[in-house]
């Protein structure tokens, strides 16, 4: 029946569904950018909005393409769209002389990627791997996530501006570093370097804790029709010669 081999394909090859998902998931965000390059805004556009639903999108933590650039300061921004308003500054999407950024954030970046390689990876050990234990993948991916978007998100609402310039760590570790370094959120910064880890250790952790169990799930899915296929077969057998 088609039905059976339908659900036969998907057990044997759901992974490879997913790395295809998932692959198409991630290319998506940038090639917006070519897109407005190209001068195509509507297909662009279409993308920027379907992200918009799954990142905040602020410019000034997302990459840019085809500019001088590859990231820009809030400032550098609002020299050309003089908007305070963290709502409003995320449908900033470039000039033809900055460039035209990636659909979603430098975070979002990390994490979905992650998630892509992790997926990829997830083949060599499929068989043997052991789902992550929950505890490890709220110590490890959630707990480092939470603390810092939600620190990103306090101080964008409050404008304390704690991090904004990460003065806490100089006063937590009682030495001077680079004003390049803490302040802002450009590439190499400590913002950066933060997004670039927790999003990283997000989508590893989210990999290890659920594909086996997808892994086991359809593999016991395919034992049980292959098992109802044969006892089928049996009986149709059976009937004929009877």
């Amino acid at each position: 029946m088609l039905i059976n081999r339908v659900i036969q394909s998907v057990c044997k090859h759901w992974l490879l569904l997913i790395n295809v998902s998932v692959g198409i998931f991630v290319s998506l965000p940038w090639l917006a950018p070519v897109l407005m390059d190209k001068g195509f805004p509507q297909p662009a556009n279409a993308i920027y909005f379907a992200y918009g639903f799954t990142c905040h999108q602020l410019p000034q933590r997302s990459y840019f393409l085809f500019g001088e650039k590859f990231m820009y300061s809030r400032q550098e921004i609002q020299a050309v769209w003089p908007i305070d308003n963290i709502l409003v500054e995320r449908q900033f999407i470039g000039t033809p002389e900055m460039g035209y950024k990636v659909a979603y954030s430098d975070r979002m970046v990390s994490l979905y990627t992650a998630i892509f390689i992790g997926s990829l990876l997830f083949g060599w050990v499929r068989r043997r791997l052991r789902p992550l234990k929950l505890g490890w993948f709220i110590l490890l991916g959630i707990v480092p996530l939470f603390i810092d978007g939600f620190s990103h998100l306090v101080n964008d609402v409050s404008g304390w501006g704690f991090r904004d310039n990460n003065a806490w760590l100089v006063r937590l570790i009682g030495t001077t570093l680079d004003a390049g370094f803490l302040i802002g959120d450009a590439v190499g910064s400590l913002n950066w370097w933060l997004r670039l880890v927790t999003g990283l250790l997000f989508g590893f952790t989210t990999v290890w804790l659920i594909f086996p169990y997808i892994e086991r799930a359809w593999g016991k899915a395919l034992t049980t029709q292959d098992h109802d296929l044969r006892q089928l077969n049996s009986t149709v057998s059976a009937g004929h010669s009877v």
